[in-house]
């Protein structure tokens, strides 16, 4: 644990800066606004040790899949998220020296990422020889002219005088720093300098798959007019520059508008009239007039989305950063896009789509936002259904095997282990159509496009499966469970139940869908009664001494013993054991067995969830960031409070306190939603199983009070709890008949009924 910034609601702020934290810093105040991304990089550059980071949304690149013994199944290219064109650079230099912070004296320095608008502003005053001039920063990434980057540099000199040169860049040769040799994967079209562009395309590949293409424009304002600079250009390069003379006591603002388009949305040959149109757009307002539009379009998604914590700051300041960076990834508005693991905060995971969206986005943005917006990712894996075909085909099974890292639906991930064998997101993945289903009573859906994904998953799983003569049911060899610290194991209990679960929902709905879905998928008569089959007969396994699910075979051959036999400084083991170690190990990455019990939790007993919690818990190193809210979630369903409470802290404050080490990559963005599920379906208890929705709150005992709302079925629904209680307010909608701690009360609209 290693906390930077200070506890604050509603900013993550420091008054800081140490060069060993510069790359955690950059992590933390990234910013975006589900367009494009960018780590929390200085504009007047770094010298020092730093991670330089700008991202776009959908544009990524296949890098040719290499390993040292080639296996059939083995996809052709891994796909990953490349280092865009930065266009934040504005250099500065005072007297002739030039503004690095790796190298220059300064003094008074404060970070803040304001959380009620996604503004980053930076403040230190340079102390320079006979001069001292204090320098302030403002950026933004506008969410409602998505292409458009705001930045203001404010300098002011406080002691002697100060000739200040700018140096303002547009930079296309730029490396992902996992590349090999350096390579560059964008080649310059044309740089611009009457129109201040420059147009960049991602290299040529042997896979199919389109080239990118991106224009940037730049436009410098001080007090709303244009500043009049030197233009200068070499290949992908582009630079202005200007000068100023400042006497003691005076100011000068520059602000920096930026607009960046691609081929995703414009053809290469419109693009520098369309960012001359954007550019326009943006500079009809002043830079304080764009960021008010701005922070109004925030204070709407705030409204809907804060959770409000009385009595311990730390925990409202780790779910409020939580649903910003969310929030600032993807907000449902281009059904093209998903969630990456990272966001726009690093290039680890490449930037792509894992399961981790249908387990943990979709129960939170089902509650926060629009029907819509879930429906997007429903609609975005219905589109990748030839990948998922084709990915089933290449491991010689039937139907649709949804890829576990991808960009268009053809698995792009190369670590066998994992790719291949972690196959239970073949059932997690559909499980969001029933999650969809269920939370909003629209069976639209399910009905037609989502009976495709059903059967496709279906087929798949009835072709994966074999049948043990010797136990006299089906069973799943040669996979990896959610803990991805035990590979090529058999019969994970999880991926056999949701296999199970899968194939079971699949019959139950058939009959229900439209007739021109039922002509689409076909199922005949033979493939239901083999699917039934699998259903009556898979195999799960149980120790009934024990009263625990098997998490697979032969784990209890393991040298059982708790996390805390770990010799201290031995943690996080993955950074500090052999693979092989880890493997032979007992303990657990993240929820395997627990995570089964959480999606199908109406379907357990409280005896059955308190045994497997106090068996598995304890073996938890919660190394994944996935980890620590299911066992919150299902710890505050048991009334362990205190675990509950420590489970939330981890996963509300993953990053901010850097728990597992490894927040210098990037942010953990998919498990940010984490904070929210373990208030709403832990601490207070929601559950919306049968079209019935119900709550059994409970509060940490240090806390004075919670409250958060939620969208269900057309109602706008307020929970509040403090030590006194629960209270429940339907704030638009129609009556609605609730259960609160198992006693039925009736919401109606603007009456708060006591709990």
């Amino acid at each position: 644990m290693k906390r930077i910034f200070e506890i604050d609601p509603w900013r993550v702020v420091t008054h800081q800066f140490k060069e060993e934290d510069k790359r955690l810093q950059e992590s933390m105040t990234a910013i975006g606004n589900d367009y494009m991304g960018l780590r929390g990089n200085f504009e007047e550059g770094y010298s020092g040790d730093s991670l330089q980071g700008t991202y776009l949304a959908g544009v990524w690149f296949p890098d040719k899949t290499r390993v040292g013994w080639w296996k059939n199944g083995y996809p052709e290219y891994f796909g990953k998220s490349i280092n865009a064109p930065s266009f934040i650079g504005l250099e500065i230099t005072i007297n002739d020296e030039k503004l690095d912070l790796a190298k220059v004296n300064f003094s008074d320095f404060e970070l803040s990422l304001d959380m009620h608008q996604g503004l980053l502003t930076r403040s230190f005053i340079y102390e320079g020889k006979d001069v001292k001039v204090k320098f302030e920063f403002e950026r933004f990434l506008h969410i409602t002219l998505k292409e458009a980057a705001l930045i203001k540099v404010k300098a002011t000199v406080l002691s002697g005088e100060a000739h200040i040169e700018y140096k303002s860049t547009l930079d296309g040769k730029v490396v992902n720093e996992d590349s090999n040799y350096d390579e560059y994967f964008w080649l310059p079209i044309e740089e611009d300098q009457e129109a201040r562009t420059i147009q960049v395309k991602t290299k040529e590949n042997n896979f199919g798959v389109p080239q990118f293409t991106v224009l940037l424009k730049e436009s410098l304002r001080h007090e709303g007019q244009a500043v009049t600079t030197e233009v200068a250009s070499q290949e992908a390069k582009l630079a202005e520059t200007f000068a100023i003379h400042l006497a003691e006591g005076e100011s000068y603002e520059v602000e920096k508008d930026v607009i960046v388009v691609t081929s995703r949305d414009v053809a290469d040959e419109d693009q520098k009239a369309k960012a001359s149109e954007l550019m326009a757009q943006l500079q009809s307002k002043t830079f304080e007039e764009n960021l008010a539009d701005h922070t109004a379009a925030w204070q709407k998604r705030w409204d809907m989305s804060d959770v409000v914590i009385a009595g311990d700051e730390a925990a409202q300041q780790g779910i409020r950063f939580n649903i910003l960076q969310l929030f600032m990834t993807y907000y449902g508005e281009d059904e093209r896009l998903n969630v990456g693991p990272k966001g726009f905060t690093g290039e680890k995971y490449g930037g792509a789509t894992y399961w981790d969206t249908e387990a943990y986005i979709v129960p939170m943005y089902l509650g926060i936002t629009k029907p819509e917006v879930t429906k997007a990712l429903l609609q975005y894996r219905h589109d990748q259904l030839e990948g998922a075909y084709h990915n089933a085909k290449q491991q010689g099974l039937a139907g649709a095997l949804f890829p576990m890292v991808t960009f268009t639906g053809v698995e792009c991930h190369n670590e066998w282990e994992i790719t291949f064998e972690e196959i239970h997101r073949n059932a997690d993945i559909p499980f969001a159509i029933y999650q969809y289903t269920n939370y909003t009573g629209d069976e639209s859906y399910v009905k037609d496009e989502g009976m495709d994904v059903l059967v496709g998953t279906a087929r798949f799983w009835a072709d994966r499966v074999h049948f043990s003569k010797w136990r006299n049911k089906y069973v799943i060899h040669g996979v990896t469970g959610p803990n991805e610290y035990e590979n090529n194991v058999n019969n994970n209990w999880f991926t056999n139940t949701m296999a199970r679960w899968l194939i079971k929902y699949t019959l139950e709905r058939l009959p229900k869908a439209t007739e021109e879905a039922q002509k689409r998928v076909n199922v005949t008569e033979e493939e239901k009664a083999k699917w039934q089959d699998i259903v009556d007969n898979m195999y799960l396994g149980e120790d009934k001494n024990l009263g625990i699910f098997l998490q697979q075979d032969d784990f209890l051959d393991k040298d059982i013993r708790p996390v805390s036999s770990i010799p201290e400084g031995q943690r996080p083991i993955n950074q500090h054991w052999s693979w092989d170690k880890i493997l032979r190990s007992p303990f657990i990455k993240q929820a395997d067995v627990l995570q089964g019990i959480y999606f199908l939790n109406d379907e357990y007993t409280m005896e059955q969830k308190e045994k497997n919690f106090d068996f598995y818990e304890p073996l938890t190193v919660h190394e994944s960031s996935l980890s620590p809210c299911i066992h919150s979630i299902l710890a505050a369903e048991l009334g362990k409070k205190e675990k509950a409470v420590e489970l939330y802290q981890r996963t509300a404050r993953l990053d901010l306190d850097n728990y597992n080490n490894d927040t210098v990559d990037g942010l953990h963005i998919t498990s940010m939603s984490g904070s929210w599920l373990a208030i709403v379906q832990g601490f207070a208890g929601m559950r919306y199983n049968n079209d019935q929705l119900s709550f059994k709150p409970f509060i940490p005992d240090d806390w004075n009070k919670y409250s958060f709302k939620i969208n269900y079925r057309d109602r706008l629904i307020q929970v509040e709890v403090d030590q006194a209680g629960s209270k429940l307010t339907l704030i638009k909608g129609e009556n609605l008949p609730v259960l609160v701690s198992g006693k039925e009360v009736e919401l109606k609209e603007g009456e708060t009924i006591n709990a």
